[in-house]
């Protein structure tokens, strides 16, 4: 079945049983600066989670991108991948259990033809300290389904513990079967909601002896064995509880159901592969790289990883790409610098010795063409941000790999250590992270603690060397600077609103003199832009806005508005400058001053030059 067939039956399915599709959300959240990317296809619905009404009413059914920049270093077995679709049917207060289990199985079985013999199911075992129960009803709905297709599904618990027992229905506890944002319950902040789950697990077959070829054979195995024999294609959470300031649980004013469904690995199910790059979302990507690299996938299994990582980096690098996400030292652009630089790396590894990104780039956005037309539109685009990565780190990974092979030709070979890694990382820009991977594969550890004391250490010496070089800046709190400090929030918010919530501040500078501040923004504003972003600052400043300190917990400062980027780095106290009145602010962030107490002292403002500060940032300078 090719990508586009699935993902259109199942929403064609989910339309003819009352839902409306909708559109995927960017990769890159609105509204929500808790976090970088949208890892989940409920991070768009959670205000009608909560009880919100959506525009489309309470049956919506999606396809929602992906990307979980914390599975980069698990990608190269057959299952974990960065970008990914999630296939998505929400009820916001409409149907529950009955409905969605119904639906889901006859959708699976028959819609996709997928074999009921092969398809296994966890639930909540319950958890009396969160005071709420084993999930029966759950278990009730799949025995009948089951049964329907002449399977007596047994339910078993502590399989973890005890093996499959010939069992169908499996309970585990809320690390398994519990879904939130957050995590586990107790990870849960006041007022996240969750519930338990019901997943679905497609079988490969006892007598493909996947267990028994993995590290794993002298362990039980159990449907949430990570041997790879069962692969969760399927998640039906009831999204009914909401987390409160005791730490207990209060129930939702509506029952939900959001179910979330891995498009990649349903298509592996369908295909009945357990290797999610053996599908026709890969094997283009695949065939190319065999090609230019003269060695098959199958060869090896090192080569196997190589071949893995380099298809999923490339894909999600363009996908991000056509969001506006390009590589870059912070934020969401180092994630995307992190896949370019980690796909050139493993290219080295498989024998790619030339540059590839730009031929391999168009594979990818074929297969994208017709389900997100976009892409190809901004294919030339594409190019160019990868690419220009492409050139600066080829000549920077030649350097560091030379540099760490004179370690090991040394006689005896000298140990690859954090001081070392740290050296590679100032000397030729070599990341941390590729010394580790690299000290690992020959057996080595680098201390991660060493290689910060190494570049804490650096800074030290070269605050000491400069001490007396630069003035100004935030920490230079005269008139002036407390004036400009205003005003890069105001610039801030202007930006945003002439040129679209996309800009997110990446730096700033200020002195006596100027402001420079860094934002993103994929191209050089235009002369009108620039006027529309100076007379609004302008017109706030004119406004004579009061501007408001307060010091909040850090939840509530996010509940009410705040912007906050990196927002893990701030304390659980943090104060918030808010500049206007009421609810009819114009900015609020998490900031630590100094700050004007009214905008009318700012005086009038010029924004005197705009340039490209790096790919995807740009830069302006106010006075």
């Amino acid at each position: 079945m090719k990508p586009d067939e699935l993902r259109n039956l199942y929403l064609s399915f989910f339309k003819n049983n009352g839902h409306e599709i909708v559109p995927s959300a960017s990769i890159v959240p609105e509204n929500d600066p808790t976090t970088l990317f949208t890892g989940s296809g409920m991070q768009p619905m959670m205000e009608y989670l909560l009880g919100a009404k959506h525009p489309k009413g309470t049956r919506i059914v999606d396809s929602q991108k992906c990307f979980r920049s914390q599975d980069i270093e698990e990608v190269g077995d057959n299952r974990h991948i960065t970008f990914f679709e999630m296939l998505g049917n929400w009820s916001f207060g409409d149907y529950f259990k009955q409905e969605q289990l119904e639906w889901l199985f006859k959708f699976l079985t028959r819609d996709i033809d997928l074999d009921p013999n092969k398809l296994f199911i966890t639930v909540f075992r319950g958890n009396d300290k969160l005071k709420i129960g084993k999930d029966v009803k759950s278990v009730e709905i799949w025995k009948k389904l089951f049964l329907q297709v002449g399977i007596e599904a047994k339910d078993i618990d502590f399989s973890e513990k005890t093996g499959l027992q010939d069992g169908r229905i499996f309970y585990y506890d809320e690390t398994k079967n519990w879904w939130s944002r957050a995590g586990i319950p107790d990870k849960m902040p006041a007022g996240e909601p969750g519930g338990p789950d019901s997943e679905v697990f497609y079988d490969f077959g006892a007598d493909k002896n996947i267990h028994e070829n993995s590290q794993l054979k002298d362990e039980v195995c159990h449907v949430n064995c990570d041997c790879g024999r069962f692969l969760e294609i399927g998640n039906n959470v009831f999204m009914q509880y909401q987390k409160q300031a005791d730490g207990g649980f209060k129930e939702l004013s509506q029952k939900n159901v959001d179910f979330g469904g891995g498009f990649e690995r349903i298509l592996a199910a369908i295909n009945d592969t357990a290797d999610v790059f053996q599908t026709a979302l890969f094997i283009p990507i695949i065939r190319h790289l065999e090609k230019i690299s003269d060695q098959k996938y199958e060869s090896s299994s090192n080569s196997k990883r190589s071949f893995r990582v380099i298809a999923d980096h490339m894909r999600a690098a363009v996908m991000l790409a056509a969001d506006g996400v390009y590589p870059s030292n912070k934020e969401q652009g180092y994630f995307a610098r992190r896949l370019v630089r980690r796909s050139i790396r493993y290219a080295k590894m498989i024998g790619v010795n030339q540059l590839f990104v730009a031929d391999l780039i168009p594979v990818i956005v074929e297969i994208y063409q017709n389900s997100y037309p976009d892409v190809s539109q901004k294919l030339v685009k594409i190019q160019s941000v990868l690419v220009q990565e492409e050139n600066k780190f080829a000549k920077t990974i030649e350097k560091g790999l030379r540099e760490l092979e004179k370690y090991q030709e040394m006689t005896p070979p000298v140990a690859i250590d954090g001081a070392i890694a740290f050296r590679l990382y100032e000397t030729h820009g070599f990341p941390f992270e590729l010394t580790q991977e690299i000290a690992h594969e020959k057996g080595q550890k680098i201390s991660l603690e060493e290689f910060e004391n190494a570049k804490r250490a650096h800074a030290v010496m070269s605050r000491d060397a400069s001490s007396d070089k630069f003035k100004g800046g935030l920490q230079d709190s005269s008139v002036q600077t407390t004036k400009y400090h205003t005003a890069t929030h105001l610039l801030h918010a202007a930006l945003r609103k002439i040129l679209g919530r996309h800009v997110q501040q990446k730096g700033s500078n200020i002195t006596v003199d100027r402001l420079r501040f860094d934002f993103s923004h994929p191209q050089a504003l235009s002369q009108n832009e620039k006027i529309q972003v100076q007379d609004q600052v302008n017109e706030w400043i004119d406004a004579a806005l009061p501007v408001k300190v307060e010091h909040l917990r850090k939840s509530d400062a996010l509940e009410s508005g705040a912007i906050a980027f990196f927002v893990e780095k701030y304390p659980d106290e943090v104060t918030i400058y808010t500049i206007g009145d009421g609810d009819a602010w114009i900015s609020k962030e998490f900031c630590g001053g100094p700050h004007v107490k009214n905008t009318s002292e700012i005086g009038k403002i010029e924004i005197f030059k705009e340039k490209a500060a790096s790919a995807g940032v740009r830069r302006v300078y106010l006075k």
